[in-house]
């Protein structure tokens, strides 16, 4: 019988306190507001010379570096069709439709997402969780899955394969 590994971190550190808000179709565009976020990744891979898929440690500080990156920002989406971003030396000026809001620019996290919604966050988390841990232990995951809790039990849910 073929045998299949992963391994799952989901800690209480795991976590980010972020702003946003979201469109949707016909032109509706919630009120900012924020959340407490909590991540969780499973990484999908045989057993190496150590008979781990990856370090826990390696994981897991990988994914709280991300998530502190997200901690206590606003997060603005840079590839939404309606969303205008125009990010300045001091400020960034977010416009959608006859909405206008200015926010600090060292308060913004700019993200190349189309919105902001906890399954476009889990990607970009998991994209970046991806391409670090290549960079740092040259280990690329054969699947890689990343939740984000948006709300107590509300989970937007990425995986990537290769």
């Amino acid at each position: 019988m073929p045998e299949h590994y992963h391994v799952r971190v989901a800690k209480e550190s795991l976590v980010f306190s972020a702003a946003h808000f979201i469109t949707f179709a016909g032109g509706v565009c919630e009120r900012l507001h924020g959340h407490n976020y909590r991540v969780t990744a499973e990484v999908h891979g045989p057993l190496d010379e150590n008979q781990y898929v990856v370090d826990f440690i390696l994981l897991r500080d990988t994914l709280r570096a991300i998530t502190a990156e997200l901690d206590h920002h606003m997060l603005l989406p840079t590839g939404h069709p309606q969303i205008k971003v125009t990010a300045g030396e001091r400020s960034v000026e977010v416009t959608f439709e006859d909405r206008r809001w200015v926010f600090p620019r060292e308060d913004c996290v700019l993200l190349p997402v189309a919105n902001t919604t906890a399954e476009l966050l889990a990607r970009y988390i998991g994209l970046r969780l991806r391409d670090e841990l290549a960079a740092k232990a040259g280990f690329r995951p054969a699947r890689l899955s990343v939740a984000v809790d948006e709300c107590e039990g509300q989970w937007g849910v990425c995986e990537l394969t290769e």
